[in-house]
């Protein structure tokens, strides 16, 4: 048994399985804090737990999963394609748009931190929060900050984003589909994007829009702001 939960296909067969599970109870559910990612973060670090598991053993068999990110991310270029007629209509407002809201992501995360005097390592770490995984830590290698930390709090985002993003937008009564899907995709990167196509190619086009523009004009805007808001705070 204990040879068995520290092969790779074990942890690799064990994700896919809860991920299956969590899909189908979500689909018949519906419940947003039943989101299938939330639920098999939650499931698996349960199970490791349980069977003593350490995460360096488990990414043996992660990898293979990791692997496929970046397929999967160029595969959201499928309804930007689609739907690229109506979003170029719409180009002005678009990029307004993802320019404030990547200005509001990073200063949303670390003003809180300078008031409360967090160090500089954990500041930059956290500024990037709002863009994919490989944007945020070419940032926080450029300023000096934690790599491991952002990659986390990168996670944790995207996490918060698909589960909560929906009900709050909905909320605030943000229906057209643009819109919507900008606001998820900026916010909450590519595990936003999947539950913004949930709502339709539309919504889930302009999130995967706006995680490209995002990316770019955070990387752009992070080491002036960041500087910025320390020298005057």
């Amino acid at each position: 048994m204990t040879a068995l939960v520290e092969l790779p296909i074990f942890h690799l067969t064990l994700t896919f399985l809860v991920y299956v599970a969590a899909v189908a109870v979500y689909a018949r559910v519906r419940f947003f804090l039943l989101h299938p990612v939330l639920v098999t973060m939650a499931l698996v670090i349960v199970v490791l737990r349980i069977l003593g598991i350490e995460y360096e053993t488990y990414d043996r068999g992660g990898r293979y999963i990791t692997f496929f990110l970046g397929p999967s991310v160029v595969a959201l270029g499928v309804p930007l394609y689609r739907e690229f007629r109506a979003l170029r209509d719409s180009a002005p407002a678009i990029l307004v748009s993802v320019l404030l809201g990547s200005a509001v992501g990073i200063v949303s995360a670390v003003v809180p931190l300078i008031v409360a005097g967090a160090p500089y390592d954990v500041i930059v770490s956290l500024a990037p929060k709002s863009v994919t995984t490989p944007i945020a830590i070419g940032i926080v290698e450029g300023l000096g900050g934690n790599v491991s930390l952002a990659a986390s709090v990168v996670v944790i985002t995207g996490v918060l984003g698909a589960v909560l993003g929906a009900p709050i937008l909905r909320l605030l009564r943000v229906g057209e589909a643009v819109a919507f899907g900008l606001a998820i995709g900026a916010s909450s990167h590519g595990i936003g994007t999947a539950r913004a196509l949930e709502d339709g190619p539309r919504q889930g086009a302009a999130a995967s829009l706006a995680i490209c523009l995002n990316g770019i004009m955070t990387a752009i805007l992070t080491p002036p702001l960041v500087r910025l808001l320390i020298s005057i705070m």
